[in-house]
């Protein structure tokens, strides 16, 4: 199985090229085929790869059972993609708009440049807050 390639399209591929072999004469048994889609699993399918040979007679279990238990694992793997993405672009959400309101002069206790803009030579602060002495 190749990186990035999905279960659908890496069992399609397989079963073209068990078909064309059974089709010259060879015969291959499903638990031949079942073992050689196992050991071609990528590194993220290890632990379901080992919970299946361990949980389940491989002679006794169709291609098709295989293959859901794959594509269920792969559908859980992409929601949880999704929702770490998610959660990062939430995150770099909030940073940028506390950095833009902070250019702003706006966000938690920025006052931006609004004193320097105000003030006139020997006039104090007039907005809220507590009077300038000068």
């Amino acid at each position: 199985m190749k990186l990035g390639q999905s279960i659908f399209d890496f069992f399609l591929r397989t079963m073209e090229i068990i078909n064309k072999i059974q089709i010259h004469g060879d015969k291959i048994e499903d638990v031949k085929v079942i073992e050689k889609i196992l050991r071609s699993m990528t590194s993220k399918f290890n632990y379901v790869v080992c919970s299946i040979e361990e949980s389940k007679n491989l002679d006794q279990l169709s291609i098709d059972e295989l293959q859901g238990s794959l594509l269920v694992r792969e559908h859980k793997l992409i929601e949880q993609d999704n929702e770490v993405q998610a959660l990062k672009a939430s995150t770099n959400y909030n940073a940028t708009t506390q950095n833009q309101l902070a250019d702003r002069g706006g966000g938690k206790g920025g006052r931006g440049n609004r004193d320097a803009c105000s003030k006139r030579e020997g006039q104090g602060n007039r907005g809220r807050g507590r009077a300038n002495n000068d």
